[in-house]
C-alpha cells in the first residue's frame, strides 16, 4: 500500500503534531507500506528555518523509512494572523502541486492547518485517489477560543470550508470522542469517522532516574519541579501560572518552562516583572532532550484556556509524561478530566482558579502515598495509549478503505 500524507509539522520539529505523524509513519512502514510526506521546510515555531536545511522548491530525504519531500512555503513565525494565513496557503499549494508527482493509493491530509487539509482534498480530486481527513484540532471553534479572531464574514467561511471537507473526505480520523460527536453533527455519518487518540512510544518514553547533570546546570537540586514542556501559544493561558507562582511560598517548589511559542516573549517579560525566583524558563529543544528534560520533574503541568471547545481535546503531554511516572497537575476540564482521572494519573483542578490551582499542588507535594498511587496509575494509562498500536488502527482505517476502491474499480471494469 502507498500511503501520502500531506502535514504542516514533521520532524526535526518536535510539536505534538510532527511526533504524531512520524511515529504513526514509522509504524506503518514496519507493516510494509511504501509512506510519503510532503511538508514544508522545518521552521516551526520561530519561523527560523532549521540547521542543515534551506528553503527550496524541492527536496528530498529518507528518514526511517519515510520518503520525506519538503516544498518552498511562506515562512512566518507562529504569530500574526494574516502573515500565518499567507504560510498556510503557500503549503496548500505547493503541497498539492508536489502529491502530483507522487504514485499513491490513498491520501491523507491532517489539520490543525486547515489549508492542508484542502490541499489534501485538491489532490484526491484530480489523483482520482481516496483521501482521508484526519482532524486534531477543531475549526473555526479553536481560532475563536484563544480569540485569535472575531466572529466575522471570514469565519463563517472558513466555517463552510470545513463543512465541505468533513462531508467530502472518504474518511475522517479524530483524535477524541468528543470531536467525534461533533463531526457527526455536521452530517458526517457515523461509519465514516474513527477515533484514532493521542498516545506514547513506550519505548521512548520509559522511567529513568532524575538526570543528575541536568539538574546541576539548572541548578534545581533538591527541588519538587512542576515541569510545562511544549508550546507556549494563546491556548495554553500560561500567563495564570506565572501568577500562581507568584503565590506559592513553599521554596521546595519549582516551576519549569521548556518551549516556544507565540506568547513566549510575554512570558518571559512577566517572570521578570514578577521577580519570579520559582520559575525556570528554556527555549525549546529537540524532540530527543525531551525525556531527559521530563525526567528531572516531579509533577507534569497541562494546562489549557478556559473555554469549553478544549473540553474536547485530550492533549499529547499527558501520555509522554504518564509513560515517566510523572503525576498529572491537569487544568483542562472534559474528556481529558476523564482520562486522567479514570487511571487515577494525577489531580485535576479548575482552569483558571488560582486557589484550587494552589491547592492541588500543596496536595501533590504534601501526599506522599497519594503521589505513589498517581504514578501508579500514570503506568496504566500509558500502557492504554501505546503510540503503535493506535498507529495500527488508523492503518486499518487506511487499509480497507483502499481494498474499497480497489473493489469498486474492479467492478467498473468488469463486463455486465
Amino acid at each position: 500500500m502507498k500511503i501520502l500524507f500531506l502535514t504542516d509539522n514533521f520532524p526535526p520539529e518536535s510539536n505534538a503534531p510532527a511526533s504524531r505523524t512520524y511515529e504513526h509513519c514509522v509504524e506503518w512502514v514496519a507493516k510494509g507500506a511504501e509512506v510519503t510526506v510532503i511538508t514544508c521546510t522545518p521552521n516551526y515555531p520561530k519561523g527560523e528555518v532549521f540547521p542543515g536545511y534551506k528553503n527550496k522548491l524541492w527536496q528530498s530525504e529518507k528518514m526511517d523509512g519515510i520518503r520525506v519531500i519538503r516544498v518552498w512555503t511562506y515562512i512566518s513565525p507562529n504569530r500574526g494572523m494574516f502573515r500565518r494565513i499567507l504560510d498556510y496557503i503557500s503549503f496548500c499549494i505547493m503541497g498539492f502541486i508536489a502529491s502530483l508527482f507522487v504514485r499513491t493509493d490513498v491520501i491523507v491530509a491532517t489539520s490543525p492547518q486547515l489549508f492542508t487539509a484542502v490541499g489534501g482534498f485538491w489532490a484526491s480530486f484530480f489523483k482520482r485517489r481516496p483521501w482521508v481527513l484526519e482532524i486534531r484540532d477543531l475549526w473555526p471553534e479553536s481560532i475563536k477560543a484563544v480569540g485569535a479572531m472575531e466572529e466575522s464574514k471570514i469565519l463563517k467561511m472558513i466555517d463552510r470550508v470545513v463543512l465541505f471537507l468533513y462531508r467530502n473526505a472518504d474518511q475522517v480520523v479524530v483524535n477524541t470522542d468528543s470531536f467525534k460527536e461533533r463531526i457527526f453533527k455536521c452530517g458526517v455519518p457515523n461509519n465514516r469517522i474513527h477515533v484514532v487518540k493521542n498516545g506514547v512510544h513506550l519505548h521512548k518514553y520509559n522511567l529513568t532516574e532524575k538526570s543528575r547533570p541536568l539538574l546541576e546546570k539548572l541548578n534545581l537540586q533538591n527541588k519538587f519541579i512542576v515541569g510545562y514542556i511544549g508550546t507556549h501559544g494563546m491556548a495554553h493561558n500560561l500567563d495564570f501560572i506565572l501568577e500562581c507562582a507568584v503565590k506559592v511560598t513553599n521554596p521546595a517548589i519549582h516551576f519549569l518552562f521548556v518551549g516556544d511559542g507565540a506568547m513566549k516573549g510575554r512570558l518571559l517579560q512577566k517572570v521578570k516583572q514578577l521577580q519570579l525566583s520559582n520559575v525556570t524558563m528554556l527555549d525549546a529543544i529537540p524532540k530527543e532532550a525531551v525525556p531527559e528534560h521530563i525526567s528531572i520533574t516531579d509533577v507534569a503541568l497541562v494546562q489549557l484556556k478556559r473555554t469549553d471547545t478544549f473540553k474536547k481535546v485530550l492533549p499529547s503531554k499527558i501520555f509522554e509524561n504518564a509513560a515517566m511516572r510523572k503525576p498529572i497537575l491537569l487544568g483542562v476540564e472534559g474528556e481529558a478530566k476523564a482520562v486522567v482521572e479514570s487511571f487515577g494519573a494525577g489531580l485535576a483542578f479548575e482552569p483558571e482558579n488560582e486557589t484550587d490551582f494552589l491547592a492541588k499542588l500543596e496536595s501533590m507535594y504534601e501526599n506522599k502515598i497519594q503521589y505513589a498511587d498517581f504514578q501508579k496509575g500514570c503506568i496504566k494509562l500509558a500502557k492504554a495509549f501505546d503510540r503503535k498500536t493506535l498507529a495500527l488502527k488508523m492503518y486499518e482505517v487506511l487499509r480497507s478503505l483502499v481494498t474499497a476502491n480497489d473493489l469498486r474499480k474492479k467492478e467498473a471494469l468488469s463486463p455486465r
